[in-house]
This record gives structure tokens, C-alpha cells and sequence, in this order.
């Protein structure tokens, strides 16, 4: 393949990348207004109460638990079959998902589109990063999943802000005509450019890459960093939007879009460079410093309304509109957020590549990966929800920040057990 070639490759997944960000930070920016819309209360099913907290939980839950159950077959057909024919068949589903969410009109029919839309971002993500490290030479693996990963956090920012903007003027049909839209150019983009993947494996390719030692490595730290991740970035902007007697900011929804963009803006920057910077140093320590400092600052957001009172940072601005003393702070906390993951996540991706690479079989790679993450994903909003209820709201923040400290401890522990102390350095 030529070099004009192979770029015209990537910038196709890209933007297959580019949709798939862009459909999913919409939800994550309208998950407060969904829950002060819809206002999920307790209820008793076959006479077990479900507390308006497990409602709350199962909206991201339900996402998770439909990626879940969706990684290994959408893998599984990526390393059987051409990965660019999945990767058309999840972004048409995309489409028709996507249209059908201006439908919704409860929790339980919110929850089980959320879910359709949990299977088309799990297919997006498992084959446009398969294509893009099996397409990548091995020094500049990192490289290119770091702009994968920019394309997604490029379009986390442009319809993170769009989706508020549009939502508050207009409602939520428009928002998701374009996310409609998007979806068609890219599957159209992705059939006219991207060639047919000629790799075929053969077999059960998960069996072998599970017990790869330095996938279980990894591991150690991504079990534990799926709870952090999924309770803190989908509880930064609940924690805005949400009303003051939930424990929120209860800021409007275009000011909750600039807490995510925030976030997306630093990681998308940040990965442009650090991607190539694993690549160059090594991987693990990219992964140790970025998953622990993500920690520390999650731990720190609970003091954001302290901090602003000090300050003074409560102010009225046009279009935001009145913001309380913990907004500003908040958002600075976000976007430190959003570095520290950018030293991780390529590094982390880049691992994966590179085994699933040498073993045959790179989609199941980051299938095993998808599946790592499932069970903090699925149970840490969950167990959120229960504390934001029952507990308070900056409990989520301890408790996530925690299982991110506790598992970069764990990762450098395991890290120099199995691979020596050298390992951080030279992995």
C-alpha cells in the first residue's frame, strides 16, 4: 500500500471515528436533561422496589451491559471476516438507532435505545481501532490510534457544545437529525475509500490473548479504572445539570456541554502528542502516571464549591446564564481530567494493538480489552446512582477517584513482579 494510500485509510476511520464520538458525547451531554425529563421514580416490579437511584444508574448501565454482551460476536466477525464490512453494518445501524431517539418518552424505552446505541458505538470502536493498528507499522501504532482517538475527542467537542446549543433552542429532534445525518456520510465515506481487509483468523482468538501475560498485566489497572472513568466523566456533567436538591450545579445544558468539551478539548490535544511520545519511551509508564494523576483530581472535584467561594468565581454570563461558585472550578478540574487520560489512553490502546498484532488477531485484542472494562462500566454507574441518592454526591467522585489510585498501585505492583523493575521504563 502507498503512503497516499494508507492515508486516505486512516483519515476514513477517522471519521467513522469522528461519528461514532459524536453520537456519544451527545447522550453523555443530555443524560441531565433526560433525568430531569423523564424524572425517574422508584418503583415495585413483581413486588421488588427499584429506587429511582438503579433508574438513574440504568441509563448508563444499560448502555454498558449492551456493550457487553455485543463485544465478542462484533470481534469475533472482525477477525473471521472484513472488518470493513462490519464496520458498514454498525454505522448504518447507527443511523437508524440515532433516529429513533426523538421517539423516546420514558425511562424504560430511553434505556433500551441507549442500549441500541451501546452496540453501535461498541462495533464503531472495535473496528475502526482493529483497522487503524493492523493498517499502522509498529513504531507509530500509538502514533496513529492517539488521531483516531483526536478524531473522537474532536467531535466529542463539536457535538458536545452543538448538542446543548441546538437542545436549548430547539429541542431534541434536531440534535439527533444531524447525528442521523453524520452517520449516513461516514458509512458512505467508509464504502467509497476504505479497502477490503484481506486478514482472516481463524478459530476462538480471545481463548489465546485472555491468558497473554501482558494483557493480564494491563489488566490489573483497566478492571479497576473502567469503575473510575465511567462514575466520574458521566457524573461530571450530571453533577452540573442536575437540580440543587439532587446535590447538582443545576446549570443549563450548553453550560454542561462546556464541562464535557472541556474535558474532550484536553484529551483530544493531549493524545495528538503522547501517542507518539509511548512510541518513542515505552508504554507503561504513560499508563501508570496518566491513570493515577486521573485519580487525584477526580478526588479534588468535591471541593470545587469550596474553592470558588474562596475565589469568588460565581458570575453571570449571556447565554450561560446565572453560574454558581463551583462551575468554574469544575470545569478546570474537567480539563485536568481530560490530560490526565490522554497520557494514558494511547498507550493503553497501543498495547493491545501490539499483542493482538503479533497473536493474529487484533480485533479480539481490543474485544478482550472491551471486556476488561465491562464489569466497572456496568456496575460503577450503578453504584453511583445509589450513592448520588442515598449517600451524597461527592461520594461519587471519592469512591471513583479511588479505584483509579488503587488501580495504578496495583498495575506497578503486578508490573514489577512478572516483568521486573525496569518494565515501567522499557514496556
Amino acid at each position: 500500500m502507498s503512503n497516499a494510500d494508507a492515508r486516505s485509510q486512516f483519515w476514513a476511520l477517522y471519521l467513522a471515528r469522528f461519528a461514532e464520538g459524536f453520537g456519544f458525547v451527545t447522550l453523555l451531554t443530555l443524560l441531565p436533561t433526560y433525568i430531569n425529563e423523564l424524572d425517574p421514580q422508584a418503583t415495585t416490579v413483581l413486588g421488588v422496589t427499584i429506587s429511582a437511584g438503579f433508574i438513574i444508574g440504568m441509563y448508563t448501565s444499560g448502555f454498558t451491559l449492551a456493550q457487553t454482551a455485543a463485544v465478542v460476536p462484533l470481534a469475533w466477525a472482525g477477525d473471521r471476516f472484513d472488518k470493513r464490512l462490519v464496520l458498514l453494518f454498525v454505522l448504518g445501524s447507527g443511523a437508524v438507532v440515532y433516529a429513533l431517539f426523538p421517539f423516546v418518552d420514558s425511562s424504560g424505552s430511553f434505556v433500551l435505545v441507549r442500549g441500541l446505541q451501546g452496540v453501535v458505538v461498541t462495533g464503531a470502536g472495535l473496528m475502526t481501532l482493529s483497522l487503524v493498528g493492523q493498517i499502522a507499522d509498529f513504531g507509530t501504532r500509538a502514533d496513529k490510534i492517539g488521531k483516531a482517538n483526536a478524531a473522537s475527542f474532536a467531535a466529542s467537542i463539536v457535538g458536545g457544545l452543538s448538542a446543548g446549543v441546538i437542545y436549548d433552542a430547539v429541542g431534541f429532534d434536531a440534535v439527533f437529525a444531524v447525528i442521523t445525518v453524520l452517520m449516513v456520510l461516514a458509512w458512505t465515506i467508509t464504502w467509497l475509500v476504505l479497502d477490503p481487509d484481506p486478514t482472516r483468523v481463524e478459530g476462538f482468538p480471545f481463548s489465546d490473548l485472555a491468558v497473554n501475560r501482558r494483557i493480564v498485566t494491563i489488566s490489573t489497572f483497566r478492571a479497576q479504572y473502567a469503575f473510575a472513568v465511567t462514575m466520574v466523566r458521566t457524573w461530571v456533567p450530571i453533577y452540573a445539570g442536575t437540580a440543587t436538591a439532587s446535590g447538582g450545579l443545576a446549570v443549563g445544558a450548553t453550560a454542561v456541554a462546556i464541562t464535557v468539551t472541556v474535558e474532550k478539548a484536553a484529551n483530544m490535544v493531549g493524545q495528538l502528542f503522547t501517542g507518539r511520545l509511548s512510541d518513542v519511551y515505552g508504554r507503561s509508564q504513560f499508563v501508570f502516571a496518566g491513570g493515577g494523576a486521573y485519580g487525584v483530581i477526580a478526588l479534588l472535584i468535591p471541593f470545587a464549591p469550596g474553592v470558588g467561594e474562596i475565589v469568588g468565581a460565581d458570575l453571570t454570563v449571556p447565554f450561560l446564564g446565572e453560574l454558581p461558585s463551583a462551575y468554574l472550578p469544575l470545569v478546570a478540574l474537567s480539563g485536568l481530567l481530560g490530560v490526565a487520560d490522554s497520557f494514558r489512553e494511547p498507550a493503553s490502546m497501543a498495547l493491545f494493538a501490539d499483542e493482538g498484532t503479533d497473536d493474529g488477531g487484533v480485533a479480539s485484542s481490543f474485544g478482550v480489552r472491551e471486556l476488561i472494562w465491562r464489569p466497572g462500566s456496568v456496575a460503577g454507574p450503578l453504584i453511583a446512582g445509589w450513592l448520588m441518592v442515598e449517600v451524597r454526591m461527592a461520594s461519587v467522585f471519592y469512591v471513583g477517584g479511588a479505584f483509579a489510585v488503587t488501580g495504578a498501585v496495583t498495575f506497578l505492583a503486578v508490573l514489577a513482579r512478572d516483568h521486573g523493575r525496569a518494565a515501567l521504563k522499557t514496556w
